[in-house]
């Protein structure tokens, strides 16, 4: 049945379709995480089955297979067991209160995702959606239905898209056709946390905020010519980069929050930055401290907490993120998860600082520099808006194989709100790398930055 004759009857089943969410006791695996589980929020289902996690991508209609994951023999301390996935990244368990409720953390995430046990493998999975436009159509339609933040941030009535453009799906409709009007429905977001990938078609749609021009090439040459004194060095990969304007003014750049480890995943990129930050910070000639993530691609959200604790003076709520939980109801949230920057006992600098920001400052570079707003001193931003996406994604596969992603997670201030959509404001703008001030060798930002430490402080 395409959406739009599904629309309204979908909403109207949904409480019987959801029957399997039911969380049933299973006393003869108390002890084990063997049998099916649930995820609080996500839309996942996992049944777990000797060593083998299997996990399935599921909707109040459809049901499509995710990612499998390989249980390791040997786990650390506070955790019931470690699975490594055929990506090479690791997750692992924790107890979460009972046999019957566990609590799942992924290498390189700022949050926990709770699960829950079920009797059995839920209907709606007990055939797995086939491979047709129709159906994935709905898969992609009913995902996004169930799990995208932003509906009423973007003034989008879903249910409206949905069935206009299911009518134009059929059993017919070629690949190409289909993958245009999936990515017609999503384009209008303007959300860099979207995308649409169909390898076999070499056709691939991320979404960017209306107005982002593109990453100007060669941007940071002016930077480094202009104002630094002598080269960067560089730690991770050159992912993160330091230098000194001045004697005394240190020049901190991070260009992604990822690929800071050429093998051994997130710990060992982890273990790079903190021995990088180690001989960043043991400077013994550094006074004052300029960061820029004005082109910062994103990355692990942990990372950029390690860096924030380098410069704590006293512990601070960085953010409480919290997913959408459920498929209706888009005011209702998975119990939040707080991330706390504490002052690191390692090297660290805790004098002025001032950040460059700007619409190239993507993700895990804007909940870093979330990060940094509670810290006292306060840090000033120097820019323009970051590019207003927090969320990790949240990855999807249609019935033939494509990929699509969305956001579908919140970091929430001490206050309560967000800066999804508009990103997160500057304490003083600048515009960021104008074609003018490139071709006259200038960097606004730069010279606002050092403006402000050199009269002694930072601004309110």
């Amino acid at each position: 049945m395409p959406y739009l004759l599904k629309a309204k009857l979908a909403w109207t089943i949904h409480i019987y379709a959801l029957a399997w969410f039911l969380v049933l006791p299973h006393p003869s695996a108390a002890q084990s995480m063997e049998g099916v589980w649930r995820s609080q929020g996500y839309g996942y289902v996992f049944e777990i089955t000797g060593l083998t996690w299997k996990a399935f991508e599921v909707t109040s209609t459809t049901c499509v297979p995710g990612f499998s994951a390989t249980q390791l023999l040997t786990t650390l301390e506070g955790r019931e067991s470690t699975f490594k996935k055929k990506d090479g990244d690791v997750f692992f368990v924790r107890s979460g209160g009972s046999a019957d409720h566990k609590v799942l953390h992924f290498d390189g995430s700022a949050s926990d995702m709770r699960v829950d046990r079920l009797r059995e493998i839920p209907s709606v999975c007990q055939r797995t959606t086939p491979d047709t436009p129709i159906d994935n159509f709905e898969v992609f339609a009913r995902t996004w239905a169930e799990q995208y933040i932003s509906f009423d941030l973007k003034h989008v009535d879903w249910d409206k898209v949905g069935a206009a453009n299911g009518v134009k799906v059929t059993a017919a409709t070629r690949p190409g056709d289909l993958f245009g009007t999936l990515a017609g429905m999503i384009e209008p977001f303007g959300d860099a946390h979207t995308f649409i990938r169909a390898p076999g078609l070499k056709k691939d749609f991320h979404g960017l905020r209306p107005g982002t021009n593109p990453k100007p090439k060669d941007a940071l040459k002016v930077t480094d010519h202009a104002y630094l004194k002598g080269p960067l060095r560089k730690f991770c990969q050159n992912q993160v980069q330091y230098g000194h304007v001045d004697d005394t003014t240190g020049y901190l750049r991070i260009l992604s929050f990822e690929g800071y480890a050429a093998k051994g995943g997130f710990a060992a990129e982890l273990r790079d930055l903190e021995t990088a930050l180690d001989t960043i910070f043991s400077d013994p000639n550094l006074k004052r401290l300029v960061i820029d993530v004005r082109i910062n691609d994103g990355g692990a959200d942990p990372l950029g907490l390690a860096i924030a604790s380098r410069l704590a003076t006293s512990p601070y709520l960085a953010y409480t993120k919290k997913a959408r939980l459920d498929p209706v109801d888009r005011t209702k949230w998975t119990e939040g998860d707080e991330s706390w920057v504490r002052p690191s006992t390692r090297p660290g600098f805790r004098g002025p600082v001032v950040e460059l920001i700007g619409p190239r400052t993507i993700s895990a570079g804007e909940t870093f520099t979330q990060a940094l707003m509670g810290r006292s001193p306060h840090i000033t931003r120097i820019g323009e808006n970051t590019q207003g996406v927090f969320s990790d994604v949240l990855e999807r596969t249609l019935p033939n194989g494509w990929k699509f992603g969305l956001p579908n997670e919140v970091f929430f201030t001490t206050e309560g709100s967000a800066f999804d959509g508009p990103g997160i404001p500057p304490d003083i703008h600048v515009e960021v790398f104008a074609y003018s001030d490139l071709e006259a060798g200038k960097d606004p930002g730069m010279a606002k930055a050092l403006e402000i430490l050199q009269v002694g402080g930072n601004a309110p």
